[in-house]
C-alpha cells in the first residue's frame, strides 16, 4: 500500500468481488463477557451505542458470530443497526455450539448448519446474510457435506457469500473445488504469522482474509517490545495502532476487525488507518514475526 492510500485511511476491498467494505472493520467479540459468554455490560445500551458509533465513524464491515454470547452479539447488532444502512456488510459465523465460557463444540452436520443459519437470519432480522463463515470445519463430517449445506442455503438466497474460519492452505484449496470461498478468518497478527501460506493463497485468489486476534489478544498493546514501541513513538501512535497499520500495509486482502467495548478504544483503532508506515518502519516490524 502506498503512503497516499494509507493516509486516506479507508482503502476498500470487495468481498466476493462485489461487496465493497472499508478494510478496517469492527468485531463484536468485545461486546460479550469473558469466554465469549453472556453480555459484557449489564446495560446493553452501551453496546448498542458503540455499534452505532462504529458505523457513524465510517465502519462498513461488522464481524459477528452466533456463539458470541451465545446469540448476544447478533441480537445487539440487530438492535443497534437494523434497518441496516446501504453499504453495511454484516458477516456472521456458524458451526460451533457453546455450552459455557470458553467451552465450545464443533457442529457441522448439514441439518445443524441449516438450523444455525436460519437462527442467525432471525436474530439479525434479515432475509440474506452477506457473509456466512463456517466457524470450524467438522472433522467428523465430509467437507463436501458441510459446504454443500451452505451452497444449498446460498441457492435459496439465505447466504450471499461463503467463508471459512481457521483453515490451512490445503483445506482452502480443497474447499474452493467445492464452493466459491469469499473469505478466510484465521489467526494472524504482527507476532503470529503461522497462516502466512493461507494469506498468500488468498492474495492470489482475491479472497478476503479477516485476521482474528489482530492485536494478539492484547499482546500488541501497551509495552509490546522495543522495535514496535520505537515505531509507535516515531508516529506519535500507540503500539496497537501500529500493529493494525502493519496489517493494512502487509496485504490488500487483510481486513482487520478489532473488537472493543470502549468508544475511545474504537476511535483509537480506527485512527490506525491514517498511519503511513515507512520502509524503515516496515523493515523493523517485519522482523518481529514468528512463523
Amino acid at each position: 500500500m502506498d503512503a497516499e492510500t494509507a493516509l486516506t485511511g479507508w482503502a476498500e476491498f470487495r468481498i466476493g468481488g462485489e461487496l465493497p467494505v472499508r478494510r478496517l472493520g469492527f468485531g463484536t467479540g468485545g461486546l460479550v463477557g469473558p469466554g465469549y459468554w453472556g453480555p459484557r455490560h449489564d446495560a446493553p445500551e452501551r453496546s448498542v451505542a458503540l455499534l452505532r458509533h462504529a458505523v457513524e465513524r465510517g465502519v462498513t464491515l461488522i464481524d459477528t458470530a452466533d456463539n458470541y454470547g451465545p446469540d448476544v452479539a447478533e441480537e445487539l447488532v440487530a438492535r443497534a443497526l437494523h434497518p441496516y444502512p446501504a453499504g453495511l456488510v454484516i458477516a456472521t459465523k456458524g458451526g460451533v455450539v457453546r455450552t459455557g465460557p470458553d467451552r465450545w463444540h464443533i457442529a457441522g452436520r448439514p441439518e445443524q448448519l441449516r438450523t444455525m443459519c436460519e437462527a442467525s437470519l432471525r436474530r439479525l432480522r434479515t432475509d440474506t446474510l452477506d457473509l456466512y463463515q463456517l466457524h470450524r470445519l467438522d472433522p467428523d463430517v465430509p467437507m463436501a457435506d458441510q459446504l454443500g449445506a451452505l451452497l444449498d442455503l446460498r441457492r435459496e438466497g439465505k447466504i450471499r457469500h461463503i467463508g471459512l474460519d481457521s483453515v490451512d492452505a490445503a483445506e482452502l484449496t480443497r474447499a474452493r473445488e467445492i464452493a466459491p470461498i469469499a473469505s478466510v478468518q484465521n489467526r494472524y497478527n504482527l507476532l503470529d504469522r503461522a497462516a502466512e501460506d493461507v494469506l498468500e493463497l488468498c492474495e492470489k485468489q482475491g479472497i478476503a482474509f479477516l485476521p482474528w486476534f489482530p492485536l494478539g489478544n492484547g499482546a500488541l498493546t501497551g509495552d509490546a517490545g522495543a522495535p514496535l514501541t520505537a515505531v509507535a513513538t516515531r508516529h506519535g501512535a500507540t503500539t496497537g495502532q501500529i500493529a493494525l497499520a502493519w496489517l493494512l500495509h502487509r496485504s490488500p486482502v487483510l481486513l482487520p476487525t478489532p473488537g472493543t467495548g470502549s468508544p475511545a478504544h474504537l476511535d483509537e483503532n480506527l485512527a490506525a488507518a491514517r498511519i503511513a508506515l515507512t520502509g524503515r518502519d516496515l523493515a523493523q516490524l517485519d522482523g518481529l514475526g514468528v512463523a
